[in-house]
Parts: C-alpha cells; sequence; structure tokens
C-alpha cells in the first residue's frame, strides 16, 4: 500500500464520526428551518422582526463579548505569573486553575447564588462592614451573568496560555531588554506577538462556550436576562416549536463561526505567523 494513503486511511474513522455526529446533524437542523411553507427564509424574518428575539441575540453578544475580554485580561496576566514560576509552585497553580473545573457547571452557578443573593455572603459582609444599609439587587442581571461566565471559563483560558507563555525563551525576552527596549516595548513586540495563538484559540472557547451557555443564565439571569440558550430550549422543550428552535440554532451557529473567522483573521494580522 502507497504511503501516501496511510494518512488518509488513519483518518478515515474520525472523518466518519465527524461527518456522522457532528456535520449531518448541523445540516439537517438547517435544513429545517428552509422547510417552511411560509417561506425559505421566513423563520429569520420572524427571528429578526421580534423586539425581544432582537435584543435577547443582543444580550448573548454583549455579555459574551464582555465574558471574553475579561477572561483575557485576568487569564494572561494569571498565565504570565504561572507560566514564570519555579517548578512545584507553577505545578501548584495550575491545579488551583484546574480545581474549578472539577466542579459541575450547575454546582458553580449555584455557588454564585448563595453569594449574590440578597441574603447571600457578599450582602451579609457589605452589610456587616456598613457599606450598604440594605442588601442590594444583585441576582438576575447581566453584571452576575457576567461574574459567573467569568469565574466558569477563566481556567480554560489561563490553561490555554500557560502553555503558549512558557514556551516563550527567556533569552528573547533578555535580548529585548539588553536592546534597550522597555518592559511595556518588550511586551508588546515580543510577549504579545508570540501569545496571540493562545489569545486567538482561549477566546474562542470562552466566547462559544459562553455564548451557548444555558444553566448559568437561566440560574442567574432568569427570565429577565435569558441568552440564546434559553430562548432555544424554551422553543424546543417548551413550545414544541423546532422550527424556531433550528432557527435559533442556526443563527447561534452562524455566528459562532463568523466570530471565530474574524478572530483567526485578527491573529494572522497581529503574528503572521500564526496559522
Amino acid at each position: 500500500m502507497p504511503k501516501r494513503f496511510a494518512g488518509w486511511i488513519l483518518a478515515f474513522p474520525a472523518t466518519v464520526l465527524v461527518a456522522l455526529f457532528l456535520i449531518v446533524p448541523v445540516t439537517l437542523t438547517i435544513a429545517t428551518t428552509f422547510g417552511d411553507g411560509s417561506g425559505p427564509i421566513a423563520p429569520y424574518l420572524d427571528f429578526f422582526n421580534s423586539g425581544f428575539r432582537r435584543t435577547v441575540l443582543w444580550r448573548t453578544l454583549e455579555v459574551s463579548l464582555a465574558t471574553t475580554a475579561i477572561s483575557l485580561l485576568l487569564g494572561f496576566l494569571t498565565a504570565y505569573v504561572v507560566s514564570r514560576a519555579p517548578g512545584r509552585l507553577k505545578s501548584i497553580l495550575i491545579i488551583a486553575a484546574v480545581f474549578p473545573l472539577l466542579t459541575g457547571v450547575v454546582v458553580r452557578s449555584f455557588a454564585w447564588l448563595i453569594i449574590l443573593g440578597k441574603n447571600g455572603i457578599l450582602n451579609n459582609f457589605l452589610t456587616w462592614i456598613g457599606v450598604i444599609g440594605e442588601p442590594l439587587s444583585m441576582l438576575y442581571t447581566e453584571g452576575s451573568v457576567i461574574v459567573a461566565m467569568v469565574y466558569l471559563f477563566t481556567p480554560l483560558m489561563i490553561l490555554t496560555l500557560v502553555g503558549v507563555l512558557e514556551n516563550i525563551p527567556d533569552d528573547v525576552i533578555q535580548a529585548s531588554a539588553s536592546l534597550g527596549a522597555t518592559p511595556v516595548a518588550t511586551f508588546r513586540q515580543v510577549i504579545f506577538p508570540l501569545a496571540v495563538p493562545g489569545l486567538i484559540v482561549g477566546a474562542v472557547l470562552v466566547f462559544t462556550g459562553s455564548f451557548t451557555s444555558y444553566a448559568t443564565p437561566q440560574l442567574l439571569g432568569g427570565e429577565r436576562q435569558m441568552m440564546m440558550g434559553t430562548l432555544m430550549y424554551q422553543a424546543a422543550m417548551v413550545n414544541f416549536d423546532w422550527v424556531s428552535a433550528s432557527t435559533i440554532a442556526t443563527i447561534m451557529v452562524v455566528i459562532t463561526v463568523s466570530v471565530v473567522l474574524a478572530m483567526t483573521r485578527i491573529a494572522k494580522r497581529l503574528n503572521p505567523m500564526t496559522t
């Protein structure tokens, strides 16, 4: 058997599984939206003609982008510290970053209910130290959803960036300093461009995770701060409107793919070696 076919043969089983369990279901879901008797784009017109649904879409984008930006900042700073830590301390810090991932999403979201509730830990603490006179309404707001999302997804950003940052040779950073570059210039011209691949991968993971999240927005946002995942669940499991649910799913897929492509283009501009 020619060696040039060996790679194709080895990849064939995985390709079949991806086609059966990913490509085919997504294709069928998208095809469902074009089978409506009112016209092929009628479900999409109904969606965007609804002010409520447009608000839900915009809120989901807003929360997802805010979560991604905050996670990028916190994750990068934390990952840089971890990557420069000595061996044993680095292991401890990585374990501390991974530990929250060992707990289910629902459990971690319920924890924020206890923290942010009117009788929760944060309100009781602020009342005790005299900062506030009465409990604040922190639940069922965009802020509470963003805080919980950042807590959920920042560990993914840290794990993605640690591997990239620790592979930046110390000699490169020292050479930059020896040539007269300030720490800010070293970060902007050396560290940041080399870290772009990890930043893009982490941003994609956080954005897609937060954009498609269901449990956390449902628990901490409720009906007042509904997001696309909750809207799709209600359309499918409460109203049994599979066309509307498929339409929402298709819009989410299109937006997610568009954001991934945009981030890839940005990565190529910031670092031409990024593929």
